[in-house]
């Protein structure tokens, strides 16, 4: 087990991944080898958010001394939520916006210094914010648009939806609304800021939306609240119909490889069900809360959370083990066996995981929240306009792209 951002070693403390104000715990971890190996082998990263820490960590793996480790990443945002990626972009949610970052080719080199070991591939710039309003938005996903091939420049072929907890609904963005209310289950029978069934879970199959996830089949505020060990749906999209009852706090609906994966939060669950006969087959128990999942290969990557003493969690199986046997972070585990894999632990700050991330194809990004010059001094533009920029601007651009 090594040290995030230090030298592999065992569970021992040390300097925290960036610096903390007095009033502030630091944003420590310790980890697996195993875990940098699979990254490395599958060159991919895995992006974190963290409300509770008010963090979207970047999990990169890289080489110290000739061995595997775990780099995490953080970047501050105001209660992170769902994260939505595809090739090029991300969105994500936070208390009451909506972001979109872009990655920059051109940019992502400048970000290297004389001392890096390993190279920036990707620099996310922000693009837009969308002001929602408290929603508490959970996941988001890209649908891809139904006419593939359309021409249009403004358009990437896919739109973003997000799950609107608080009004109990499918959302998408809009330019003039707060949000443009898609669809609601049958049971919901208003559009109301009362969080009726705490709908959560989102999940694509085949380019579409098919199954989402709530906490309670109830129509009342905050009705979810009164059966947690037991009062969880997964439901079909369009339809409504409810596959499954009787999960704990279900979270995170996953269509992989030919099969619908699912994590039962409230007692640190892995599974999958059959879609069929909707019956839920678990295939490991987790320290932690599991909520936040995706896929490398044959792993999955889960987040774990240590879940606090508080109502919300109060009543659950997870909740009743010592505080000590219950963990925060990001966990591996082998579909083929059920086996935990690697992990990255979080000790002090972060304490809660919302979304998990495999960014396919990129090793070492970097999000550009924070730094005011560069999102002042770069710009993106339409391919049509790049034709009347000096051509020897271009070709610097360009090379810096092709890096």
């Amino acid at each position: 087990m090594a040290e995030s951002d230090e030298k592999p070693a065992s569970e021992t403390a040390t300097a925290p991944a960036e610096p903390a104000t007095p009033t502030e715990p630091p944003l420590r971890s310790v980890h697996t080898n195993t875990f940098a190996q699979i990254l490395s082998r599958h060159g991919a990263s895995v992006a974190v958010t963290t409300y509770q820490a008010g963090k979207l960590v970047l999990l990169r793996s890289e080489q110290k001394s000739g061995e595997p480790i775990i780099n995490t990443h953080f970047r501050g945002f105001q209660k992170p939520m769902g994260f939505a990626w595809e090739r090029g972009r991300f969105a994500l949610g936070t208390a009451a916006e909506v972001w979109e970052f872009h990655d920059i080719p051109a940019v992502a080199p400048k970000l290297d210094t004389p001392e890096s070991t390993s190279h920036h591939d990707a620099a996310f710039l922000p693009r837009t914010c969308h002001c929602t309003g408290d929603m508490q938005i959970h996941e988001m996903i890209w649908v891809p648009s139904k006419t593939p091939g359309a021409k249009d420049p403004e358009s990437r072929l896919s739109e973003l939806w997000f799950i609107n907890t608080r009004f109990s609904c499918l959302a998408t963005r809009s330019d003039m609304y707060s949000f443009v209310p898609r669809w609601h289950p049958p049971f919901i029978s208003a559009l109301a800021p009362e969080d009726r069934c705490h709908l959560n879970g989102i999940c694509l199959r085949d380019g579409q939306i098919r199954y989402l996830t709530a906490l309670g089949e109830t129509d009342k505020a905050g009705g979810w609240r009164e059966n947690k060990p037991a009062g969880g749906i997964l439901m079909e999209y369009p339809s409504g119909r409810i596959m499954t009852r009787g999960l704990s706090m279900p979270h995170s609906p996953r269509w992989h490889n030919g099969k619908l994966w699912l994590l039962e939060s409230g007692n640190g669950g892995f599974g999958t069900v059959d879609e069929k006969t909707g019956n839920y087959t678990e295939i490991c128990r987790l320290p932690g809360f599991t909520r936040g999942m995706d896929f490398v290969g044959p792993y999955a990557i889960i987040g774990l959370s240590q879940v606090r003493e508080s109502a919300v969690f109060s009543g659950i199986a997870i909740a009743e083990l010592p505080q000590e046997q219950r963990f925060c972070g990001v966990w591996v585990v082998d579909t083929r066996s059920g086996q935990v894999a690697g992990f990255v632990k979080f000790l002090d700050a972060v304490q809660e995981i919302f979304a998990v991330q495999v960014l396919p194809g990129i090793r070492w990004p970097d999000v550009l929240n924070e730094d005011a010059k560069r999102r002042a001094e770069t710009y993106e533009l339409p391919d049509e306009a790049l034709k009347e920029v000096p051509a020897e601007m271009r070709a610097v651009a360009n090379r810096a792209g092709q890096k």
